[in-house]
């Protein structure tokens, strides 16, 4: 497919050209993108909803004074003059490549005005092109259609062109769900570096089939299809060159092919062209688990012993930094090799409500009213979270907006098993400003020598605010009393069977008594009392615990004040 290109003339004929770009050369800076294919954009979609990790950055690239030197060049068909050297010599290329003063132009751009940022793509496109080389190879297209993302995204799976194109490949929404990928108010497919490379090679491989012309179809990716063949067969024309010279594609369009040989012609040998001493990406490598829908990103990171960023780069299409809430799975990528871990973390991972804030700056139509209308939050809150006695409000003035927020933590191991086998009775307290074991103990009804068990504390004092402690409580009605008690189960949860000291006790301990004994063949009945664990009814009664819960049809060790149970006469 390679077409032997003219030999041309080293010269200085661009630098009139150049000189349109020079005045924007300061504003050039790492990071930035070109425009993306302009295919048509779906009004009100999911897609077109805010969404702040997009990088817009096409101001800063200077596209009209690029197209104005562009425009300088002349006529897209015409005899070129030779180059004193040939920039194509000793390399191999899969997509056809011509030499003439459009192609000249970006190779004089990429090595001068665009020089620095040329670079970083360079050195970006590492961590995507074995990837990309992959899927193309096995859709039978060339390889150096990897370069095409290089001048849509510049490698930037986050990128968005003014019309809304987003991702390596630069998709708009329409075309991304005509060929397979996902895009709604949680997902957006186009930013998944794989599944978008797939769906750019089924793409491509399509508009080759319509037109057999690598030139006509990388014109058609960029224009669309329609506008590539309504030009053809309006001015009875077969090739890209000829219809760029007619007065019908938008420059935009007519500089997409010249640019991306440009591309290619440097990548392929950047040494040649001054490109050295370049810092490569590394490539992608990933582990992929499957966790709970809504799961957070930061909860993915503390499974693999990861950062949430890290997570965030492996996982570009979720957008609101958690697995979609409308599936019954999801696979989540995870750095390289801690798969093992996140799976053996996974049952002791723990997911508590806390409070979190965002900042609110007051506007000059701002009043307290309108602020707490906003953010769904009443007055007294407010007030209270900015330390306000007042409800006046100053312009410009920021205010901490309290909200609920999911906060998550790996158990310890011993704990976690504990969790799972009584789920239904573990609270996660956070500890507040002032509070220690003790307070938080009368707050629960809960001996301190029991939270400290369960937390493997060291001493009452070795807690600080903001930590969670797990506690093995269930608030419920104790029966005929209404009042709030708690169970627990000491010879499960704490190993304290031996240690009858350690039991549950309210502010107002009552003693422990029998209830009158009704005769029922050879069992008497047992009313169980604050405090009262299968141990301590088995060592007063003996009998085994293991015999009560047979008598009784008891699945667990968990018995609760007000239950009545039947045990054995002696």
């Amino acid at each position: 497919m390679t077409q032997t290109p003219h030999t041309i003339v080293k010269t200085l004929v661009l630098l009139p050209f150049l000189l349109f770009l020079s005045g924007c050369a300061d504003r050039i800076h790492y990071g930035t993108i070109f425009q993306g294919a302009p295919q048509e954009v779906a009004a009100n979609s999911a897609a077109n909803k805010p969404d702040t990790e997009l990088q817009d950055t096409e101001p800063e690239m200077c596209l009209d004074q690029e197209l104005n030197a562009l425009n300088q060049t002349g006529l897209w068909n015409d005899p070129y003059p030779p180059m004193s050297f040939d920039p194509t010599e000793n390399v191999s290329f899969d997509f056809p490549v011509v030499l003439n003063k459009q192609v000249e132009m970006y190779i004089h751009f990429f090595q001068n005005d665009f020089r620095e940022q040329f670079a970083h793509w360079l050195q970006r496109a590492a961590a995507y092109m074995p990837m990309m080389e992959t899927a193309l190879a096995e859709a039978g297209l060339p390889k150096d259609l990897v370069y095409l993302a290089m001048i849509e995204s510049g490698y930037n799976p986050l990128a968005c062109s003014r019309s809304m194109a987003v991702g390596l490949w630069q998709f708009m929404e329409g075309t991304g769900s005509q060929y397979n990928l996902e895009i709604d108010k949680y997902v957006d497919e186009r930013r998944d570096p794989e599944k978008s490379t797939q769906a750019a090679a089924t793409f491509l491989a399509d508009l080759y089939k319509e037109f057999g012309d690598w030139h006509l179809a990388v014109a058609a990716y960029n224009g669309g299809p329609g506008k590539i063949r309504n030009g053809l067969s309006k001015y009875g024309v077969n090739n890209f060159w000829e219809l760029a010279s007619k007065d019908y594609l938008a420059l935009e369009t007519k500089r997409y092919v010249p640019k991306l040989i440009a591309a290619l012609i440097i990548a392929k040998q950047p040494e040649k062209f001054g490109f050295t001493q370049l810092v490569y990406h590394t490539p992608q490598r990933y582990d992929v688990i499957t966790v709970n829908p809504g799961m957070g990103l930061d909860a993915v990171a503390l499974l693999a012993n990861s950062s949430t960023d890290k997570i965030k780069q492996l996982n570009h299409e979720l957008r609101q930094n958690r697995t979609p809430p409308n599936v019954t799975d999801y696979e989540v990528k995870i750095p390289y090799g801690t798969a093992a871990l996140a799976m053996k973390n996974m049952p002791r991972l723990h997911a508590t409500v806390t409070t979190a804030y965002k900042t609110h700056k007051i506007g000059k139509k701002d009043t307290l009213t309108s602020v707490c209308a906003l953010y769904d939050v009443n007055k007294t809150t407010l007030l209270k979270a900015n330390n306000l006695q007042g409800g006046k409000l100053n312009f410009g003035q920021n205010l901490r907006i309290p909200y609920n927020s999911i906060a998550y933590q790996l158990l310890p191991e011993n704990i976690a098993k504990t969790k799972a086998a009584n789920h239904d009775n573990l609270v996660m307290h956070q500890v507040k400003p002032g509070e220690t074991v003790s307070r938080i103990s009368k707050l629960y009804s809960v001996p301190p020598d029991l939270i400290m068990s369960w937390n493997n504390l060291k001493n009452v004092k070795a807690v600080k605010t903001g930590q969670q402690l797990a506690l093995y409580i269930d608030q419920r009605d104790a029966i005929g009393t209404g009042e709030k008690t708690s169970r627990i189960d000491l010879e499960k949860i704490a190993g304290l069977e031996k240690n009858p000291k350690l039991v549950f006790l309210k502010a107002e301990k009552r003693k422990t008594h029998i209830t009158e004994i009704r005769a029922t063949d050879s069992y008497a009945s047992y009313n169980v009392q604050d405090g009262d664990t299968l141990y301590t009814i088995s060592q007063r009664f003996s009998a085994s615990t293991s015999e009560i819960k047979k008598w009784n049809n008891l699945k667990s060790d968990l018995i609760y004040p007000g239950d009545v149970l039947k045990l054995k006469k002696a």
